[in-house]
């Protein structure tokens, strides 16, 4: 065993395998010939499963050659035709005519070379040299290299689209795959995302299907949790192929926009001053020292326009706001030193104070010239109690 925790998230593995089946082949490419056969030994496999994101993974090194895609020469009929449909409904689905689309360890081209009869700008990547000499031989625009982390970047790059089909669970560290392909694309790139189905592996009892080439076991939840991990938002995943491939649909994550809360910020900003200036005798009181209310009298900048703030958590009178300093009391202040306002900031129990301030001050508001008012704070402005 070469590592115990999780390629992905770094958790540890359960602490034993899941199973350790012995003398497997090494290799699945690159079989020995009669020269080699001496040399050739068997290998022994431990399939462990991640104790936090639960993906199931070997505990092996990785085959010698896990950057090169290798696939047969040809592939059926029925495949063929399954993915000329599948490609013509992804490029129309998502407008990608006449866009940059690459495909990540595209082998020989034989997809890459169905890819771009659909009226996309088709390139292709790949590490094994003679693999790229025969996608170019074909008029392929394919360049040779392997995504080896977050900085790598690639020949006619942004993209707006990529794909990468059975070849995620071949590589060591697929976050630093991910997250390079992540940066060499369009801020609306979608991608297609291929792997074995470990589901149906599961379901059916496929012992056979484990093999020192695929370190990676995908569930739709474990492949959905990784690529959610590095940067993609998931728009579908499914079990396609007689449910022996699991397909995913991603976008690039974008940076979120909230720019908004300063524009919103704002206008309460206008409001609050507005109508604090409307009293001009005993001032203004805010009821409620907690997180939002000290948030808005910093953000608001409220701290020479308040007289003092009202808590009923006597831990906090006789305190000051942070960053603000203004004397947090108790509510007999109000009969000490009364307001002529009170603007309640107690998030979710707003109404209960102003309730209880209504009970105990009925009279004062009802008084139209030495009363007090009583307003609410609530998200969209203020709000008259």
């Amino acid at each position: 065993m070469t590592i115990n925790k999780c390629r992905v998230c770094n958790n540890n593995f359960f602490e034993e395998p899941l199973l350790r089946y012995e003398n497997m082949p090494a290799v699945a490419q690159y079989l020995p010939d009669a020269d080699s056969l001496e040399s050739d030994k068997g290998i022994d496999l431990e399939v462990y499963q991640c104790s936090g994101c639960g993906l199931v993974q070997l505990g092996n090194d990785p085959v010698s050659y896990y950057k090169e895609v290798i696939r047969s020469s040809t592939f059926s009929e029925e495949m063929k035709e399954f993915r000329l449909k599948q490609f013509e409904n992804f490029v129309e689905k998502y407008s990608l005519k006449d866009k940059k689309i690459v495909e990540i360890g595209c082998g020989n081209g034989e997809y890459l070379s169905l890819m771009q009869q659909f009226g996309v700008k088709a390139y292709g990547l790949e590490y094994l040299e003679e693999s790229v000499k025969k996608c170019v031989d074909q008029g392929l625009h394919v360049s040779q290299g392997f995504v080896e982390n977050s900085n790598y970047r690639m020949n006619d790059a942004p993209f707006d689209m990529f794909f990468m089909l059975n070849f995620l669970e071949h590589l060591p560290d697929p976050n630093s795959m991910l997250r390079g392909i992540s940066n060499n694309l369009s801020d609306n790139a979608i991608g297609l995302i291929e792997v074995p189905n470990f589901d149906m592996i599961f379901k059916k009892n496929l012992f056979s299907e484990f093999t020192g080439d695929h370190l990676f076991y995908f569930t739709k939840e474990t492949l959905s949790s990784t690529l959610r991990q590095n940067g993609f938002e998931i728009v579908s995943c499914k079990e396609i192929w007689h449910d022996y491939i699991i397909s995913a649909i991603v976008k690039k994550r974008k940076k979120l926009d909230i720019s908004q809360f300063y524009r919103h910020q704002l206008k309460l900003k206008n409001e609050v001053e507005e109508y604090i200036n409307s009293f001009k005798n005993n001032g203004v009181a805010i009821w409620g020292a907690g997180h939002q209310a000290l948030a808005v009298i910093s953000l608001i900048g409220l701290s020479d326009k308040i007289k003092y703030v009202v808590d009923s958590a006597p831990f906090k009178q006789g305190k000051f706001t942070p960053a603000t300093h203004i004397p947090i009391v108790s509510s007999e202040r109000l009969d000490t030193n009364p307001v002529d306002a009170i603007i309640v900031m107690a998030a979710s129990y707003s109404d209960e104070v102003a309730r209880i301030i209504r009970q105990k001050y009925q009279d004062r508001l009802e008084d139209k010239v030495n009363g007090m008012e009583v307003t609410i704070l609530r998200d969209f402005g203020l709000e008259k109690f």
